[in-house]
């Protein structure tokens, strides 16, 4: 469930909204009658990616590091053909 409370009233109520939020409500925060915040619960996501975890997952083309010839001649790179 989502709740709405004004700046001035989540400030003042914060380690309350903290506390309801850890029981699973959202709250948006509005300032001046406009929604500006939304206050959810934290979600950790899996462990980061490491280096080397793709390894062998990968594959890049043989021609990765040559230019198609149209804009290789626009760059000065080949003579027009």
């Amino acid at each position: 469930m989502e709740s709405t409370l004004t700046l001035s009233d989540a400030k003042a109520r914060f380690s309350e909204v903290v506390e309801r939020v850890t029981g699973g409500e959202e709250f948006v925060i509005t300032r001046m009658g406009r929604p500006v915040v939304r206050i959810v619960g934290y979600e950790p996501h899996g462990p980061a990616p490491r280096l080397g975890d793709l390894a062998g997952r990968i594959r890049i083309a043989e021609d990765f590091d040559e230019w198609p010839p149209d804009i290789a001649q626009a760059l000065g790179m080949a003579e027009p053909g």
